[in-house]
């Protein structure tokens, strides 16, 4: 009996030392899980940072874009107000110039009756041949009718029609009275209507054949519009400082020195 002791012992000892080693085996495992563990969250939270600082970045980019846009919107405000304006004052001048126009035809028509009283005496037909001798005011009021027409069309935002119009009025009158202008406004015309060609070839008329017009300031700003429609910022800028030299004073030059201290 005292011999079968020791063996049952021994028998009893036996499955412990697996299950020891199965024990620490599996703490090795846990332990190597949570150090991965661990790595991985520390992956997700550098990530997570660059994330966050790449996010801040882009914020700080697009407040800075912002604020160079909002400058941008301001400038063209004035600008679009300033344009308003001389248009505005364009339109005024314009109406004053044709009555002034319209008045003095009428004084002439007025007159020419008179001079025929002083003349001597007539056989009764005469007088019916005095209407015939006054074609001027005539012509002067159709000159003006259609000036007037094509600048309705473009107040009334007809870019094609009032260009048309224009074009036909310079071809019909080359040396009218409202030849300058309508060069002018055939170019806006044209700008409005994508017709950059028509557009600097108006404008440039304008400016080389009538410097001493109205006019002639703001066709120089309308001709580096078309330019930098076209794309050519030098050559637009070579116009826009060309205009403060010739033209400081003009309101078209105000635009230009803010055109040029913006860029």
């Amino acid at each position: 009996m005292k011999r079968l002791l020791p063996l049952a012992a021994a028998l009893v000892l036996i499955p412990t030392a697996p299950a020891h080693a199965q024990l620490f085996g599996g703490d090795t495992e846990a332990r190597n899980q949570i150090f991965q563990l661990r790595q991985e969250v520390q992956g997700q939270i550098e990530t997570t940072s660059r994330g966050q600082l790449e996010l801040a970045m882009q914020n700080e980019q697009m407040r800075a874009e912002l604020a160079r846009l909002r400058g941008q919107i301001e400038l063209l405000t004035n600008e679009v107000e300033t344009l308003k304006q001389r248009q505005k004052d364009f339109y005024v001048d314009l109406d004053a110039r044709l009555r002034r126009f319209e008045s003095g035809a009428a004084g002439n028509a007025s007159a020419a009756p008179a001079s025929g009283d002083a003349a001597p005496a007539a056989p009764a037909a005469a007088p019916a041949q005095a209407p015939t001798s006054v074609p001027a005011p005539a012509s002067a009021n159709t000159e003006s009718a259609d000036y007037q027409g094509a600048l309705a069309l473009l107040k009334n935002g007809k870019h094609k029609d009032a260009q048309a119009a224009f074009e036909r009025f310079v071809a019909r009158y080359p040396n009218g009275n409202f030849t300058a202008g309508a060069h002018f406004w055939a170019g806006n015309s044209a700008l409005q209507a994508r017709d950059v060609a028509s557009a600097n070839r108006h404008f440039k008329t304008v400016i080389d054949k009538y410097p001493k017009e109205n006019v002639a300031p703001d066709a120089m700003l309308g001709l580096a519009n078309s330019q930098q429609a076209m794309n050519d910022a030098a050559g637009a800028r070579r116009t826009l400082q060309s205009l403060l030299e010739r033209y400081p004073q003009s309101n078209a030059a105000q635009v230009a020195r803010q055109r040029l201290n913006a860029r």
